[in-house]
């Protein structure tokens, strides 16, 4: 609860007035270039801090829906103070017919009269939610129906007011305050932000076999692909439900109980449900049931989220069968987002592979949606670092395949990066632009078919990469240990920083572990080798066949490889091979230096590839300032680093349960992370 309720005082301190502010500047850009003004808010925003469930136990159905309250609570106190100012400025007596018959002959201050109705509904309202928040009222129908506004509350009475200013020739009225709120009806609707659920396929396909056995036809997640698809088209085609609503809203699993709460929350709250780790069409068609069995029709997009290796590579069949079935198009209408994962995609495979095979995944699905004539939204699930796929916007939205960029996309901005991007209204203000022009140029500019001599090159890459990759750290038995002693992973999972558990479930090995504290252990030790090993193997073996001249052809005309170069360079530059190999001096037991030996071959040879392909002399030599930054920066992170391994030393040794040398780690892991900043 408290992490949804700090991630909604971006909106509350920021967004709130740098949102009107954003839009001017693109409506006065569109009127001066085009000659037209705005008619569209093109942006909207979503969150899932309150709603991803994936692998934590914390969030439950009464965290989602006091998610929901706290945003509508915000959003109605914003609104109530807008509509305050508001009602002050709007003395004009002037008004049309239509406002007049609206608010009665007898009002002298029409738009006073009707705002200041709305104000004391958006009160009460507001009023309500705070209450609910508390657990001061209870949660039934009646205190919703007048706690949770409609956007239609308040569009009909800015509108009427902006229609009415307009007739009796009062413009610049019409254009100041009024025209802020309407944009910020459009953006923020009533409730600040729509909230997204995530859970993983494996999880909800448990929780469904409760509702099979309950039913006493078998154990669904048992069951074979066939028999699952069909048993789910037949409950859709069912005009009926398989179980009432009594079941759901007191059944012991979350998830079951999950849905009966979204089914109270109702449309305007609610925005994607995100299934991750989607292998099957089976995966996507059980929560549409689910939704069906609740009455959540319309609302809640059913979003598969391909991750992993197989996942990317299989999404195309499985999103082809799903189109195959009448019953599935008849939901979504001609529309499909599919979400792509960049963290665990990297964690299984590297960069460099991960990358290639995210690109593919796309071209793929960009092609298959338009054969089916489905219109396809792809939402990017970017991380800070570049370990997650993360790295510059606009360099990210122009380096996208062709067609994958296609009148809408979605990005995640992870919570470490929230604060750095829309923490300031100047820089938030910079963000969108970012965001609007990079994915208008992306539109706008979309580059040729790639050669197929490239592509060949890529794959071979990749392929390469891939190898290195699998062969030094997933496939190597002493590699879990090494990492283990030269990162702080097991103390991140000790101080419980995280806003989940650090493993899906249990210990096991990579496997389990997330990528965040996979890619930020490597972070804090300043090697970075979750966001470049294999690269150097790749590039090198090309170099030394004959390949460089292709390379630097591939780099300097086509944007995904030019990218995914320039993001790499950059973690180069930050990494501190020095460092990261007093980590190892210190922690590491003799036995398994040689694998570190090995990393700090690795990179050596990275960077003297990526600077061979790129023409460069040096790292970052065509960011200077990006370079100048990075070395203004580490004088200060280095003495944290000592800090760090000194005291990680002194904790293994015997003194693990001291609360102030913990203190102090947590120190050091905030300043290396705020000093790495995208890598962080």
């Amino acid at each position: 609860i408290e992490e949804a309720k700090s991630g909604l005082l971006v909106f509350e301190q920021t967004l709130w007035e740098t949102l009107p502010s954003f839009l001017r500047s693109l409506d006065a850009a569109l009127q001066k270039s085009c000659g037209r003004a705005l008619k569209h808010v093109p942006l909207r925003f979503g969150s899932w801090m309150g709603g991803d469930r994936d692998g934590n136990p914390f969030v439950t159905g009464e965290v989602t829906l006091k998610s929901v309250i706290a945003a509508r609570w915000i959003a109605a106190d914003l609104y109530y103070k807008a509509v305050d100012e508001l009602k002050a400025e709007l003395s004009v007596k002037e008004c049309s017919d239509e406002l007049r018959k609206r608010v009665g002959a007898a009002a002298t201050e029409p738009y006073r009269q009707l705002l200041g109705e709305l104000r004391t509904k958006i009160g009460k309202a507001r009023y309500l939610l705070g209450a609910l928040l508390d657990d001061k009222l209870p949660w039934n129908e009646e205190n919703k129906k007048e706690a949770f506004l409609k956007t239609e509350d308040l569009n009909s009475v800015f509108e009427l007011c902006e229609r009415s200013l307009r007739e009796v020739h009062a413009d610049i009225i019409a254009d100041g305050e009024l025209k802020n709120l309407i944009w910020r009806v459009k953006c923020f609707g009533v409730s600040l932000v729509r909230l997204d659920l995530r859970q993983d396929s494996a999880t909800l396909s448990h929780a469904f076999s409760l509702l099979t056995q309950h039913l006493k036809v078998g154990k669904y997640e048992d069951w074979e692909e066939a028999q699952k698809i069909e048993y789910l088209l037949a409950a859709l085609r069912n005009p009926k439900p398989l179980a009432s609503r009594e079941f759901y809203q007191s059944s012991s699993d979350d998830n079951l109980k999950t849905f009966f709460t979204l089914s109270e929350v109702g449309a305007d709250s609610l925005g994607a449900f995100i299934i991750s780790m989607a292998q099957s069409a089976s995966d996507i068609l059980l929560v549409e049931v689910l939704k069906k069995e609740l009455g959540i029709v319309n609302y809640l997009r059913v979003v598969p989220l391909f991750e992993k290796l197989k996942d990317l590579d299989s999404s195309e069949a499985v999103m082809a069968k799903l189109f195959s079935l009448v019953e599935y198009r008849a939901i979504i209408q001609g529309n499909q987002e599919i979400m792509i994962g960049y963290s665990d995609s990297t964690k299984d495979a590297g960069r460099l592979s991960s990358a290639w095979a995210l690109y593919k995944t796309q071209e793929r699905l960009v092609a298959l949606c338009a054969r089916e004539k489905i219109h396809l939204t792809t939402f990017h699930g970017r991380g800070g670092t570049v370990g997650r796929g993360g790295g510059p916007t606009y360099l990210a939205l122009l380096s996208q395949a062709p067609g994958a960029v296609n009148k809408s996309i979605r990005v995640t901005e992870q919570g470490e990066m929230i604060q750095s991007k829309f923490g300031i209204p100047e820089i938030a203000k910079r963000t969108l632009e970012l965001y609007l022009s990079g994915t208008l140029l992306a539109i706008l500019s979309q580059y040729g078919k790639v050669e197929a001599a490239w592509r060949d090159r890529m794959e071979s890459l990749a392929s390469n990469s891939f190898e290195s990759f699998r062969s030094s750290i997933r496939d190597n038995a002493d590699f879990r240990e090494y990492f283990r002693q030269v990162t702080p992973e097991n103390e991140l999972s000790v101080l419980n920083i995280g806003s989940r558990p650090a493993r899906r479930k249990g210990d096991g090995g990579l496997d389990k572990l997330r990528a965040i504290p996979w890619i930020f252990a490597w972070t804090q030790n300043r090697m970075h080798l979750s966001s470049w090993y294999g690269v150097g193997e790749a590039l090198s073996k090309a170099i030394a066949d004959g390949h460089l001249a292709e390379l630097q052809k591939m780099y300097e005309h086509w944007p995904f490889f030019q990218s995914t170069m320039e993001l790499i360079e950059m973690v180069l530059a930050k990494a501190d091979a020095e460092i990261a190999q007093i980590y190892e001096n210190k922690l590491v037991e003799p036995k398994l230096k040689n694998i570190g030996a090995n990393f700090q071959k690795s990179f050596q040879t990275t960077v003297a590839a990526v600077l061979q392909v790129t023409g460069h002399k040096s790292l970052l030599e065509n960011n200077q300032v990006l370079r100048r930054s990075i070395d203004v920066r580490n004088p200060y992170v280095d003495p944290l680093n000592m800090i760090q391994v000194e005291i990680l030393r002194r904790l293994r040794a015997g003194a693990s349960d001291s609360r102030e040398l913990q203190e102090i780690l947590l120190a050091t892991f905030n300043g290396i992370a705020a000093g790495m900043r995208n890598t962080g």
